[in-house]
């Protein structure tokens, strides 16, 4: 079967990032303290939880992935570019990165107990996304935890060049609330939701609000009274 086109597009446009985006963003984490607060919320409910590692989706050039690992948390990276990968790979030796799709994770049922989509769910269509929501359940072990980040907003933006390069990506930017319910209808009610400004300053300058949201997946299910 032929894989979509925003897929191929996806992972040709990091391929050609991958060498100036690990160097762009390397420091990015230490100039958001309250993004370094939510992955450190999520990293302690997952240690607390005890149900497994985490599987950081979309992890590009995996400095998300290392912070996660120095949190104490258990965790691998998987990215659609293998441009990306061998950056991360190169970047975090001691990390286990391999290539994937979101749309179909090569982990077994119920393998995780966290998974963190960092500003990679942006890349999927609005139609695609509960087929994504529906595999992040499959690999999510009952009470595990799923931990969202995106862009604010109603519309996708197009981009034509990045750092330098010509590339083809969609950004989907996307309603909390209509997260939220697409996330409930997957099986992975959400737990908590944080909304933080636009930074507009800085070295990282940002274009909308932006969203974390933590959901969980039911450790039981209930039985009808």
């Amino acid at each position: 079967m032929s894989e979509p086109d925003f897929l191929c597009n996806t992972r040709s446009s990091y391929d050609a990032l991958a060498a100036d985006y690990g160097r762009r963003f390397r420091d990015e984490m230490a100039a958001k303290p309250l993004d370094r607060a939510v992955l450190a919320a999520f990293a302690e409910l997952v240690r607390t939880a005890g149900l497994g590692p985490v599987a950081d989706v979309g992890c590009g050039t995996g400095r998300v992935t290392a912070h996660l690992n120095g949190l104490d948390v258990p965790v691998s990276g998987i990215d659609v570019s293998p441009r990306m990968i061998a950056a991360a790979r190169r970047a975090h030796p001691g990390l286990r990165f391999e290539v994937g799709s979101m749309l179909a994770l090569d982990l077994p049922d119920a393998a995780l107990g966290g998974l963190l989509a960092w500003y990679s769910v942006i890349h999927i269509p609005e139609d695609r996304l509960p087929e994504v929501f529906a595999e992040f359940h499959r690999v999510l072990a009952p009470g595990g935890y799923l931990q969202l980040a995106f862009q604010v907003g109603d519309e996708p933006l197009h981009l034509t060049e990045a750092l330098g390069h010509p590339v083809s990506l969609d950004l989907h930017r996307r309603r909390p609330e209509r997260v939220a319910e697409q996330l409930a209808l997957a099986g992975i009610p959400v737990r908590a939701r944080l909304l933080r400004e636009a930074d507009e300053e800085g070295e990282f300058p940002e274009r909308t609000p932006q969203a974390f949201l933590l959901a969980r997946k039911p450790a039981t299910v209930r039985a009808w009274p």
